[in-house]
Formats: structure tokens, C-alpha cells, sequence
């Protein structure tokens, strides 16, 4: 089973550019088939699924996030990368990474069986 851990900043203000970190070990990224997600709870608030990348660098976005999330990743380093632009209060949460086999894991948190301890972002100013 693979391990996963995310990092970052976790105080932010408006406006700035984020980028949060997931370390993945115990298993490759390049695994066939699998889908390596990032997953945000804002406070008092459920799991968003915020969008997935997969092999061949498919990317996949929730159509609420406005383009303002861009998933990446480095194979060399067996790593995921998730970068927020002009962020907002809105977006002070704790994010997770997440990962599972298959396209029906795309949009449903509850479908992924592997999870980082997540990390806190606060957005203020």
C-alpha cells in the first residue's frame, strides 16, 4: 500500500500563489492505472474533490475550481504537485492527497483507499 504526504506553506494571503507538495512512497506513480488525487475539507465543511492526474499526465478538474488549480507531477521523484493561483479565504482548508485504481475514483473522495495525514492551508490577510 502506498504512503502518501503532503506539504507546503500553511499561512498564505489573498491573491498569492500556492504550491502544495505530495511525497509518495511504497509504490511508483507511473502504477498503471492509478489515479493520484488532490482533496480539500474546508473547515465545518465536507471532503471536495479538487481533480486527479493519471498516467500520460491525463488531468482531470472540478468543474467548480475555474481554472485556478493546475495538478502536476515528477516521475523522477515520485512526487504530485498541486499549484493555486490568486487564492482566496474561500480556499483555507486542509488538503489531502489521495490515490486509487480506476476512472471511477474521478469526482468521489469516498472512492479513494489511500490518504495523506493532510496539511493546513489558511488563506488571510
Amino acid at each position: 500500500q502506498v504512503q502518501l504526504q503532503e506539504s507546503g506553506p500553511g499561512l498564505v494571503k489573498p491573491s498569492q500563489t500556492l504550491s502544495l507538495t505530495c511525497t509518495v512512497s511504497g509504490g511508483s506513480i507511473t502504477t498503471n492505472s492509478y489515479y493520484w488525487s488532490w482533496i480539500r475539507q474546508p473547515p465545518g465543511k465536507g471532503l471536495e474533490w479538487m481533480g486527479a492526474i493519471a498516467n500520460g499526465d491525463r488531468t482531470y478538474y472540478s468543474p467548480s475550481q475555474r481554472g485556478r488549480f493546475t495538478i502536476s507531477r515528477d516521475n523522477a521523484k515520485n512526487t504530485i504537485y498541486l499549484q493555486m493561483n490568486d487564492l482566496k479565504a474561500d480556499d483555507t482548508a486542509v488538503y489531502y492527497c489521495a490515490a486509487d485504481w480506476g476512472p471511477c475514483t474521478v469526482g468521489v473522495p469516498a472512492m479513494y483507499g489511500n490518504w495523506g495525514q493532510g496539511t493546513q492551508v489558511t488563506v488571510f490577510s
